[in-house]
This record gives structure tokens, C-alpha cells and sequence, in this order.
């Protein structure tokens, strides 16, 4: 049976949007008709109200079209539109329970007033601090969309049997009862990997930038443990505790990111307790150095970071900079690399990266990825580098 298709005027009438909304999210690719008869007249089909669909859903979320556009770059992908909703139904729920953060904050300054003419500055600071958070729900959904991208593609393509976060986790000796502060938990895969090896009595304070990033850990971590955790968001080059407050702190991939390096470490080292340990994870020069070959191949104008993040804080440099803070350090490094047969998670790993290869890559989606099929073929995998690592500090200076 022949699918029903509907003209621009019909589209947009039973979608109760403007034609002239059609025409511009046509222009803008993000849907597309059907057919085109010879007298150039658009027919949409019922795909296309799905899409439309998910353009109005992530516009009311606050995502931008071009944020919106990227969503799209798969969509062949058989399960696109069950993957789409249910990211769209996530997205929804947590902007749901923002809003219902904001419904109980505005009612507790309301009944202020009943009570007493003087407003309580402290509870409406809150309130607009709890509105503010809006904001977060659109960076924290790319943040996390970006850190799942990088953990799949390693995690699937490894040659090392043992897992990046097993093995960090390894490195850190935890005994019973000991207190641990994590800085940029992210969405706490470390813990989550390894739940059941967390000796009895370790109180784990996870810390976050990114209040939706805790949310997402509290709910990844909300099975039974043998530990404590608690949450918290933080700066780290701010940290909220008492000295000599933990026997272990550890950043994982963090500390390069930061614009006052020695800062964090100064308030890092003030927290460890004495024989404390500090785990400092970074990576090396040449670490996951085919993929910017393969992007520069593809166009010489495609930068994945606008700053070498290992020249900020690496393997080469980090033992120097951190042998001012500790009198003990001692670097470790992850034998691995990755031979990738999956096209799409080296591409979802790429889009991942923090440069500009998403203004020269979606609007040339596909072909780049006939590429990355072509670079495929060669050999039967590719090839990726990885040089990736810790620093172990403790002792530290007076």
C-alpha cells in the first residue's frame, strides 16, 4: 500500500505550523519532502511529521537548530526514531523536574510572605539560582552525549582486555573505611564499573561542575553499594572541605581543562590527608593521533581541539608540575590501543571533540563517512593510537 503524502499546504496544517516554518526547516535540511513533482510542487510523508515532531520537542528544550541538525546525521540507522524518542522522553523529564524545583522554590518565597513582611534574601538567591539551572539541561545533555561517544568507542575497541576505568581503579589501592573525593565525576562510570569492589565503609564524595551531571550519577549509582556516596557541585579550584580531609583524590582527565592548574592542585593537596594519595589521570602527545590524520585528510580547515590539552597538562609534563605540590610522584601509563570496525563510533567519537569539525563535517556527513568506509576496507580495521596514563602523587611538599 502506497504511503500517503500530504503538500506543503496540508503538511503544515496538520502539523499547525506555518508553511513558511516548512520552507525554513526545509532550507535548514532538517526535513525534507518526499517527492517533487515536475511542477516542482513538495510532497512530505508521514516521516516527516516524526521529525517535525523532534525539531519542536528540542526547540521548547532550548537546543539550537544547528544543535538540532546533528541529531539527524544518523537517521538511516533502522532505530533512529525509537533512539530519538527516547532521548526526546529523557529530555523532557528532566526538564520536568527542573520545573518542578522552580514550582516548590517560588512556593516556599510566596509563604514567606504570609509569615513575615521581610523576605528571606537567602531563599530567593536559591530561586534564582534554581532558575539559572535551566540552562544546564542543554549543555549537560551534549556534555554527556559527548563523554558516552568517547567511553563507547574505547570500550568497544580496546586491545587491552582490562578496562581503562578497571584499571584506574586498580591503581587506587582503596582499603575499608577510607574517605575518597572524586573532582569532574562526569557521569561516574568509575564507580559504576566497579561498585562491587568498593570495600565496606568508604565514604565517596562525587564532584561535578555540572549539576545535571550529578543527577545523571546519583541515578547510575542508585543500585547497592557497600559505600557512601554523596554529591556535590564544585569547582576544583574551590574545594568546599576542611584539610587533610581525604586518603585519596582523584581527576580523571580534568586537570588540562582548567585554566589555573596550579590552583587545583594547591587546594588538592590542602584536603589529602598526610599519606594521602592523589590520582591524576591525562594523556600523551601522541594519543588517538590517526584521527586528526584522517580529519586533516578529509579537509585541511577541520580542527578537533583548539588547544592541545596534553601541552596544558600530559604525560610529558605533568610529573614537573606536579613535583612542585608533592614529594612523591610517579607516572603510570595504560598499554592499549584501538582498532576500530565500526564506522559510526569513530564518527560519533569525532562530532564528540571540543573543535570545528561539526561547521565542516554535518553538512558533509555522509561523505565523510564513505570515507572513513574507504580508510576501512584498506586493512579490515584502523588503527588508533592510544597513550593515555596516571600520575600517582603523594607526600606532600611543606
Amino acid at each position: 500500500m502506497a504511503e500517503q503524502l500530504f503538500s506543503t499546504g496540508e503538511f503544515a496544517k496538520r502539523a499547525n505550523v506555518t508553511v513558511r516554518t516548512i520552507h525554513y526547516y526545509e532550507k535548514k535540511g532538517l526535513i525534507r519532502p518526499e517527492k517533487i513533482s515536475d511542477s516542482g510542487y513538495r510532497y512530505y510523508g508521514q516521516r516527516e511529521f516524526a521529525r517535525l515532531q523532534r525539531i519542536l520537542t528540542l526547540k521548547l528544550l532550548g537546543f539550537s537548530l544547528e544543535e538540532i541538525r546533528e541529531f539527524s546525521l544518523n537517521e538511516n540507522d533502522r532505530d533512529f526514531l525509537q533512539r530519538s524518542f527516547a532521548m526526546q522522553l529523557s529530555l523532557v523529564r528532566k526538564k520536568i523536574e527542573h520545573l518542578k524545583a522552580v514550582e516548590e522554590s517560588i512556593q516556599n518565597v510566596s509563604g514567606m510572605f504570609a509569615k513575615n513582611d521581610v523576605p528571606d534574601w537567602d531563599e530567593i538567591t536559591k530561586l534564582i539560582r534554581i532558575i539559572n539551572m535551566d540552562g544546564d539541561l542543554v549543555e549537560q545533555y551534549k556534555n554527556g552525549k559527548n563523554i558516552d561517544a568517547r567511553i563507547t568507542l574505547h570500550s568497544r575497541c580496546s586491545s587491552n582486555p582490562q578496562s581503562w576505568f578497571s584499571w584506574i581503579y586498580e591503581q587506587m589501592n582503596l582499603a575499608p573505611e577510607m574517605k575518597v573525593l572524586e573532582l569532574g565525576c562526569g557521569s561516574g562510570m568509575l564507580w559504576k564499573e566497579n561498585q562491587k569492589k568498593i570495600p565496606a565503609g568508604c565514604h565517596i564524595l562525587l564532584t561535578d561542575i555540572s549539576s545535571g551531571m550529578l543527577e545523571d550519577t546519583k541515578k547510575n549509582l542508585s543500585g547497592s553499594c557497600l559505600a557512601k556516596f554523596s554529591y556535590e557541585v564544585m569547582d576544583c579550584c574551590d574545594i568546599r572541605s576542611e584539610a587533610a580531609a581525604y586518603d585519596k583524590v582523584v581527576a580523571n582527565f580534568l586537570l588540562f581543562y582548567l585554566r589555573d592548574i596550579k590552583k587545583a592542585v594547591t587546594e588538592i593537596s590542602r584536603v589529602m590527608k598526610p599519606g594521602g594519595t592523589f590520582i591524576c589521570a591525562t594523556y600523551g602527545e601522541h594519543h588517538m593521533q590517526e584521527v586528526e590524520e584522517l580529519v586533516k585528510e578529509f579537509n585541511p580547515k577541520i580542527q578537533l581541539s583548539a588547544v592541545r590539552l596534553y601541552e596544558n597538562f600530559g604525560l610529558e609534563n605533568g610529573e614537573a608540575l606536579l613535583s612542585q605540590f608533592f614529594d612523591r610522584v610517579e607516572k603510570r601509563e595504560y598499554p592499549d590501543e584501538l582498532r576500530v570496525t565500526d564506522i559510526d563510533l569513530l564518527a560519533d567519537y569525532i562530532m564528540s571533540c571540543h573543535g570545528n569539525q561539526r561547521e565542516y563535517l554535518v553538512p558533509e556527513y555522509e561523505k565523510f563517512k564513505a570515507f572513513l568506509r574507504g580508510k576501512l576496507k584498506k586493512k579490515g580495521y584502523i588503527r588508533i593510537t592510544k597513550q593515555a596514563g596516571m600520575f600517582i602523587a603523594g607526600a606532600v611538599r611543606k
